[in-house]
């Protein structure tokens, strides 16, 4: 028996096969609307599509309209949400800093399986795009972008590693991400339980991101077990456990951000934002680099040794 997309083909050639298909669907589909993380990720896109559809949008996502239901289509708040604001921020830092670096041509983002960005971005040429996102979600979204004409810029490549992958640092490899190449790192909507979640994932960056490395999102702020508006504490919590994996990081002001974009953007800003908008540099050496060179070093001692062997 197999089951993929939410369907299980068991009598593929039978009425029977029908009826186990339709009840797989259903029952899935009661799963997805009883699943915290998956309305969390409905609830992201719909800001999208909102945004998408104000006057003078801050952001264009065209493909969001299919992965979302028809009822959430209907409330039109033009209100600036600051997830919006995360998102043009990321998705502008993604953009600039790939034009502005040789050689990066990886980009991992971490995400709720509903993101859409490797399609409505320009991305370089011979970009890869890896998204660790959960795999149901991703699945069920890939169908209905692929329906609604949604394609990778061309001479780019797309890969999924779900994230409920045993080993995710394995399955990233083997899809061609490669920790001797620059690469950049998007956390945003990628379901976290508790800090240790999250920790696992600075583990995972910081052995597979090489020294220079930018990784940017945003992440909630209950993490931090503290009180939104203190911001001092949270900037020191933030600092504390990034450099405990390797990274020097700085919080950004998401009204710094609106102030940025635009000067109207400030004053549509819906409401204060309960999460931690972020940018890091690792100023570690990725397990493959530290690999390479206990490789080359070797190399170079035994050549020595032989050497020092013929001049005896």
């Amino acid at each position: 028996m197999e089951v993929f997309r939410g369907r299980v083909h068991f009598f593929p050639f039978s009425t029977q096969s029908t009826y186990f298909s339709i009840r797989a669907r259903a029952s899935f589909k009661v799963q997805q609307e009883n699943d915290p993380f998956f309305q969390a990720a409905i609830e992201r896109a719909s800001l999208r599509f909102r945004e998408s559809q104000s006057p003078d949008p801050l952001l264009i996502d065209p493909y969001v309209a299919c992965l979302l239901p028809c009822n959430s289509l209907e409330d039109m708040d033009q209100q600036l949400h600051p997830y919006c604001l995360a998102t043009k921020f990321i998705d502008d830092k993604l953009l600039e800093t790939m034009q502005s670096t040789d050689g990066l041509k990886q980009v991992v983002l971490l995400t709720d399986g509903l993101d859409t960005r490797p399609y409505r971005l320009n991305w370089p040429k011979s970009t890869l795009v890896f998204d660790i996102c959960p795999d149901k979600v991703f699945r069920g979204a890939l169908q209905k972008l692929q329906d609604a004409g949604a394609k990778i810029p061309r001479g780019c490549m797309s890969f999924h590693v779900p994230s409920e992958s045993f080993d995710v640092e394995n399955t990233l490899c083997s899809k061609g991400f490669s920790g001797t190449r620059p690469s950049i790192w998007a956390f945003q909507g990628l379901p976290v339980v508790n800090l240790e979640s999250f920790k696992d994932i600075l583990s995972t960056v910081s052995n597979l991101a090489m020294k220079g490395c930018l990784f940017l999102g945003e992440l909630p702020v209950w993490l931090a077990e503290m009180d939104v508006g203190d911001q001092s504490a949270i900037k020191k919590w933030l600092d504390d456990l990034f450099m405990s994996y390797g990274f020097r990081v700085k919080m950004i002001e998401y009204d710094e951000v609106a102030r940025n974009l635009r000067q109207d953007s400030a004053k549509r800003v819906s409401e204060v934002s309960t999460s931690i908008l972020f940018v890091a540099e690792h100023l570690r050496f990725s397990d493959d680099q530290m690999e390479t060179w206990r490789t080359e070093f070797q190399r170079i001692e035994e050549e020595g040794d032989e050497e020092g062997f013929e001049e005896l």
